[in-house]
């Protein structure tokens, strides 16, 4: 098939991206095409047969793709969602151990959507062999999944690697840290935008992760993004059948916030699905469907069209915006802060990073911003478990609440555009102020009017004071 126009370059900026950006997920959209089915690595905390379409993890995908359905998805995609700015592929397995199926839709993307970035998520045991064919294809950006350089640790990570037959435990961990740091090297060298995914695990790599973020930054890697542990019982993971335990908002905080000082942080991470859809905290993928995509009729140049006049203006009403919030240079600032005199710490519940958009019962992600007389400063993103699941509930919400308080323990209120009776009750009682009288409203609008009716009411601290810790 012959390449369809060229996009402008503008419209191929890393910026784009949305786990690459602060600012970028707030605006477009990406899609995760679930083409890779084999993993060459166990994981502790992996179990790519669990599947729950509420569940927000790494490895989890409803259908599994051919390349073919992969790519007739992707323009179905980019037709529907014309902010959508890059194509991924990150499982449910991992992209290197299925070669064949990930190449062939990586070629073809590249064919009839240059318009869009691609990107690969890896475990990094395949990649030194692949890095020359990854930039060959055109992947602006891979992901390498690092939890470790000390191969002592990653021998409580790994049980087992898949290499010139099994590998087990030092040896395995040893020789799938080497393939990882010589894999990115490579990447770097060819100037590929590189993220490092870890893991925080509460008592095996904790310490060690700031020795992983020194060590990846001085090889090259431009972001490092630290995601808590998932260890439920119900994933069957081995962690989670073992009771290890899930690292607290304050821990993941800490260890961001140290790690931050090196260099470039990531802390808007969703760890989306195998087949994620759409804006990050909004998945879309139930509407993409194999049978779904089929029955649907896409003029793919069209489209493209599309997508270039709505980054564009996307790009124009950003750089003309009359007041922007100050966003976190990249880090994550460790709790507890300092609250100090008419300074007020407010939680906001939004889908689209914009607007007071969303339920409390369906969110996993707090903005909390600092807002003073001068200036409103998002200072972190905090996950919390959903706590509605509506028909399909799978899960304890009376132990979401109890986290979702923890998290908003240092924050005046919270505001949604809805919150259920039972909820509202429990955020007061625990002293945090419920407010949903600014739905659908620009966040900086909202927390402004919040600011000036406490200062009216003369409810602002008057005096420096250390914020409350969370438990």
């Amino acid at each position: 098939m012959e390449p369809m126009s060229q996009p402008t370059t503008a419209s191929l900026s890393p910026a784009l991206h949305p786990c690459y950006s602060p600012t970028a997920h707030q605006h477009f959209a990406r899609l995760h095409l679930p083409v890779a089915p084999a993993c060459n690595i166990q994981c502790h905390y992996c179990n790519r047969k669990y599947h729950c379409s509420n569940e927000s993890r790494p490895g989890v995908a409803s259908e599994l793709l051919s390349p073919e359905q992969a790519v007739q998805k992707a323009l179905a995609v980019g037709a529907m969602i014309p902010h959508l700015a890059v194509i991924g592929i990150a499982g449910p397995g991992d992209p290197l151990a299925n070669p064949e199926p990930v190449f062939a839709t990586l070629r073809e993307l590249k064919q009839q959507a240059p318009d869009l970035l691609l990107c690969l998520s890896t475990n990094g045991l395949a990649l030194p062999e692949h890095a020359e064919t990854l930039a060959e294809l055109g992947v602006n950006h891979v992901t390498i999944t690092i939890n470790c350089v000390d191969p002592e640790i990653g021998a409580q990570i790994y049980p087992w690697i898949r290499w010139n037959g099994r590998l087990r435990g030092r040896d395995a961990a040893e020789t799938l840290i080497a393939q990882q740091l010589l894999g990115l090297e490579r990447l770097v060298a060819r100037g590929v935008q590189v993220k490092i995914n870890s893991v925080l695990i509460p008592g095996i790599n904790d310490a060690h992760l700031p020795e992983v973020s020194r060590v990846v930054r001085a090889k090259g890697a431009m972001l490092h993004n630290i995601m808590p542990l998932i260890a439920r019982a119900e994933h069957g993971t081995y962690y989670g059948l073992n009771g290890q335990r899930e690292p607290t908002a304050a821990e993941l905080a800490e260890i961001r916030a140290i790690c931050g000082s090196d260099g470039a942080m990531m802390s808007h991470c969703q760890q989306c699905r195998a087949d994620a859809t759409g804006m990050l905290g909004a998945d879309r993928s139930a509407e993409f469907s194999v049978e779904k995509v089929a029955a649907m009729t896409i003029d793919p140049q069209a489209a493209m069209e599309k997508r270039e006049i709505v980054r564009s203006a996307i790009v124009r009403r950003l750089q003309t915006q009359p007041f922007k919030l100050k966003q976190p240079a990249h880090r994550t600032p460790a709790r507890p802060r300092i609250a100090h005199s008419n300074t007020l710490r407010l939680a906001v519940g939004s889908m689209n990073g914009q607007t007071i958009d969303a339920h409390f019962g369906h969110l996993r992600e707090l903005l909390i911003y600092q807002v003073s007389a001068d200036e409103i400063e998002l200072i972190e993103r905090r996950e919390i478990a959903r706590y509605c699941h509506g028909a399909t509930t799978c899960g304890d919400s009376d132990a979401a609440m109890a986290g979702a308080i923890r998290a908003l323990s240092d924050c005046a209120a919270l505001l949604c555009a809805r919150v259920g009776f039972t909820p509202w009750r429990a955020l007061e009682n625990a002293g945090i102020e419920p407010n949903s009288e600014h739905g659908n409203e620009p966040i900086a609008i909202a927390l402004r009017a919040i600011y000036e009716e406490w200062r009216a009411s003369g409810r602002l601290p008057e005096l420096s004071m250390t914020t409350r810790a969370v438990a």
